[in-house]
Parts: structure tokens; sequence; C-alpha cells
């Protein structure tokens, strides 16, 4: 994927990393040469909310202490879904608010925290656009211009 920024392309690689325990020992080979990783949770989901701070920005900073990321939640068009605020009722639950999620990054310390939908593109492009904007920080001095997102 390429990804003009300032008149400059940006060769982005993404790898979606599984997240089944299966993978656990695996997972870290893909993570030398990253640039910025992207710990997403779905706002619908509080169990994926949970494993940011249970499992992925743990394992992160375990590999890869000093690379940055990026809290980034996910499905932001259902927080005002009425079917998924009824069927996340029934089990007393509720969409994780932009003040927990804001709260989290402060916690984990990410670089920043954004919140997009994958279904109506909201804010979609601008999670890469900060993420390069961020990889590019850490990355000045070099001359390269290709950025990998895990």
């Amino acid at each position: 994927m390429t990804l003009v920024l300032n008149k400059i392309p940006y060769q982005l690689r993404l790898f979606d990393t599984a997240g089944q325990e299966d993978y656990d020992k695996l997972r870290p080979l893909s993570y030398p040469r990253t640039d910025v990783f992207l710990i997403c949770f779905a706002i619908d989901s509080p169990d994926s909310y949970l494993h940011v701070t249970t499992k992925w920005a743990p394992e992160l900073k375990h590999y890869n202490p000093d690379t940055p990321f990026v809290l980034v939640g996910t499905k932001a068009d259902l927080r005002n879904d009425a079917a998924t605020l009824e069927k996340m009722s029934k089990s007393n639950q509720k969409p994780i608010s932009q003040e927990l999620g804001s709260k989290l990054a402060r916690e984990i310390r990410a670089s920043l925290y954004i919140e997009c939908s994958a279904l109506t593109q909201g804010n979609l492009k601008n999670v890469f656009e900060e993420s390069v904007k961020i990889a590019g920080k850490i990355r000045k001095k070099s001359k390269k211009r290709f950025c990998v997102i895990l």
C-alpha cells in the first residue's frame, strides 16, 4: 500500500498478526524492523479492550521496547448503533467510550489514540497517515521512504 503524505510517497507494509495463543511463539518473529505498531481493539468488545493491557502492550514492550505504537479503536460506527447497544446491554456491557480509549492510551504510553470504522471508512486514512508521521519522527535519519506497520 502506498500512502502519499506531504507529496512524499511511503510504501506501507501491513501485517495482521494472529492473536491466537497457538501463534504466541511465532508472532514475535514478524516484529523486527517494524517502524510503528497498531494495537487495535473493537469498540464493541470489552474483551479486546482488556487484551490491550493483558497481552498486546506488554508483548510489544517486551520484544520492541523502542518502537512506538498507536492505540486504535475499531468499529467506531457501532458505538451508537441501536442493535449493538441492545445486544451489549443484554450482557450488561456497553461500547468503549472515546474517553476510556484515550485513558488507556495514556496508561500504556501509546504515541496516539485514534478511532476508525472500516465499514464507513471514517478516519481510516488518518490512522495510517498519523502512524507514518509517528514512525517518521523516530526514523528521521533514515532516507528510506517505507514504513512497516504491524
